[in-house]
């Protein structure tokens, strides 16, 4: 027999009220609406920002890591991403209109045993040292996976006037009992505080073909208004080229810049990356 759930009112008005039956089909299908939903909420969005996706596969044996970057002056438009070794980082385009590369140049992904961590800036090496500095202590890999609000208690949200860009940051873990945990550092609305938001998502919250997604900016605007709210359920089912399609596809034409998509073998660690790039790297000529 399926499994299934029942709700129904606990108040004595329930009599009126037939009880609902939720089955796994319905939920899924709910679950379906809802995620293409968002990535339409995606389509619409002329400036997302960055922006970060992760969960798992259809087959549900692969992790999958989306980050897509977006801009709009040409200083966030002069780069590019690039993998070397695992590690996927920006670089500049043209290094020769690269104006301030503070913000703009950094690791966006990076792994370490059955770890692998995304962000859109140089958190992404603060959670990398944490994890580096707890293996160090406990004498390999086999140590308790950190709070990802702990490897970041000393970070806050970027320094760029008036924007106060939010850190977005995603730490997954492979193995018996994968997990994907999310943080958002982002300015409080009331004063120059860093709100430090965290979610987990375990086994039981990780489905095939569904990830949680989480953007630096909400829409366009000047300022830019911060991304607020949980996580949003996001499709990736499909192969690896199909789910890049898919996002390259939903990010405004005139604004995108990069998208890399990575997939992470659940019990292999092994991995494949994608990426697309709006620019092209600029070699400069012999002297």
């Amino acid at each position: 027999m399926r499994p299934r759930t029942t709700y129904s009112s606990a108040s004595s008005t329930s009599q009126y009220f037939p009880k609902v039956t939720l089955t796994k089909e319905i939920a899924m299908h709910f679950a379906a609406r809802l995620a293409e939903h968002n990535l339409q909420w995606l389509r619409d969005n002329p400036y997302p920002g960055r922006g970060i996706v992760a969960g798992v596969n259809s087959d549900g044996d692969r992790l999958v890591i989306v980050y897509f970057i977006t801009g709009r002056s040409e200083n966030s438009r002069n780069r590019i991403l690039r993998e070397e070794d695992g590690r996927v980082f920006t670089e500049a385009a043209d290094p020769s209109k690269m104006k301030d590369p503070s913000l703009i140049i950094y690791r966006a992904m990076r792994d370490l045993g059955g770890y692998s961590i995304v962000s859109n800036g140089d958190q992404t090496d603060t959670c990398l040292d944490g994890l580096a500095f707890a293996a160090s202590c406990a004498g390999g890999m086999n140590f308790v996976t950190p709070d990802i609000a702990f490897l970041l208690r000393n970070r806050i949200y970027e320094p760029d006037k008036p924007n106060f860009t939010s850190r977005i940051t995603a730490l997954c873990s492979i193995g018996d009992d994968p997990e994907i945990q999310m943080s958002i550092l982002r300015k409080s609305l009331l004063d120059v505080g860093c709100e430090q938001l965290q979610y987990q998502y375990g086994r039981e919250s990780l489905r095939p073909g569904y990830g949680y997604g989480i953007t630096t900016y909400s829409d366009d605007g000047d300022p830019l208004p911060a991304f607020r709210g949980d996580p949003l359920i996001l499709p990736l089912h499909g192969a690896q080229l199909e789910i890049m399609d898919r996002y390259w596809g939903a990010l405004n034409e005139d604004n995108r810049v990069a998208i890399a998509v990575k997939f992470v073998g659940l019990e292999t660690g092994r991995s494949t990356t994608s990426i697309i790039n709006t620019r092209q790297k600029v070699v400069a000529e012999p002297a």
